[in-house]
């Protein structure tokens, strides 16, 4: 139901915003568009390739590596994926929450999550050319040890 009232506000106020300046309306949509065809590929390959890990792996098995059965150890090979992975989040959101529906654990996917967005295994060459060496270690290495924190908190506020 939600959705649907997303979807009419912003059909009504696109509507007003037409009404308003057409030239600029116009000029939205296609930027709007031309976003949508840049991120549609990169959707695609990560929801493909989700789909087909939740295809081959059972719930079980996700359960066993990244589950709430996997403890601690999930949760450290969940933030490292994290780190390593480049997945902008408009990406990597929905592909957790199938994997959550799949058996993942909260507390597995907090520590995925925030490693994802905080730090950057991949982007750290770019990152010393701004920030210099000695910065970027520091940032990224606090980055992931308040992965953990995060992976506590929402593992304890999950389990209320």
């Amino acid at each position: 139901m939600l959705n649907i009232v997303l979807y009419v506000v912003t059909g009504v106020l696109l509507l007003v915003s037409f009404y308003k300046d057409k030239k600029k309306t116009k000029m939205a949509i296609k930027k709007a568009w031309k976003a949508f065809e840049n991120i549609l590929p990169e959707f695609l390959v990560v929801i493909l390739l989700v789909g087909l890990l939740l295809a081959i792996m059972n719930p079980e098995m996700i359960s066993s590596i990244i589950g709430d059965k996997s403890g601690w150890f999930g949760v450290i090979l969940a933030a490292v994926i994290g780190s390593i992975t480049l997945i902008p989040g408009f990406v990597a959101f929905p592909m957790t929450a199938l994997l959550l529906d799949g058996g993942a654990g909260y507390m597995q996917i907090g520590a995925f999550i925030s490693t994802l967005m905080m730090v950057g295994i991949v982007t750290m060459p770019v990152e010393i050319k701004y920030f210099g060496k000695k910065l970027t270690i520091y940032r990224n290495a606090l980055a992931f040890l308040f992965s953990f924190v995060v992976a506590l908190v929402i593992g304890v506020v999950m389990s209320l």
